[in-house]
């Protein structure tokens, strides 16, 4: 009987939490280039592109939310179970989003994508504060719907201070810390 081995990492999720424009898609993104570079075995969830397919049906109230949480810790609990490093970038607006988060996946670091949401405003890559101040928005987080950041984070990027290269830069050292084969 041969033993079969391949050159994969172990499987872990790191989750991205923060407001809207903190940053979060844009270091995941960075982040993946490097480990698709290191031929990681990489997947990326976006919560734009996610409620554009598998929640697609859920809106922005408390509950929808909620669900939407739960449907993306469940696939990303399949892909950490096949040895595939995944990066969830959502923004997890409720500290009980992230309890649903550490108790559905397996090995699960949440990452808190830190920036005020002055900073997150002036940055507005979609325009959607503008939008929500002038009410065409409604229930948008940081304006009009709460956003709790998280106590337990594993890891907090500063991406007011920081680069998008050191935030990612930070990501890649916690994983070698971690022992994460990458």
């Amino acid at each position: 009987m041969t033993n079969l081995k391949h050159n994969s990492s172990k499987g872990i999720c790191l989750w991205l939490t923060g407001l809207p424009g903190s940053g979060k898609t844009t270091v995941a993104k960075a982040v993946e280039k490097q480990l698709f570079d290191r031929g990681v075995r990489i997947e990326r969830l976006d919560g734009d592109v996610v409620r554009q397919s598998l929640t697609a049906d859920l809106g922005f109230s408390r509950e929808d939310r909620d669900t939407n949480i739960s449907r993306v810790a469940f696939v990303a609990r399949l892909l950490q179970r096949n040895d595939v490093v995944t990066l969830c970038s959502f923004i997890t607006p409720y500290r009980a989003q992230s309890d649903i988060v550490r108790d559905t996946v397996d090995d699960v670091r949440i990452v808190y994508v830190e920036a005020s949401v002055d900073a997150c405003v002036e940055r507005d890559p979609k325009g959607m504060y503008a939008q929500a101040k002038r009410g065409e928005i409604k229930n948008f987080t940081g304006i009009d719907a709460p956003y709790e950041k998280p106590v337990t984070a594993d890891l907090v990027l500063h991406t007011e201070e920081e680069t998008v290269e050191e935030s990612a830069k930070k990501i890649i050292d916690y994983l070698v810390q971690e022992g994460v084969e990458i």
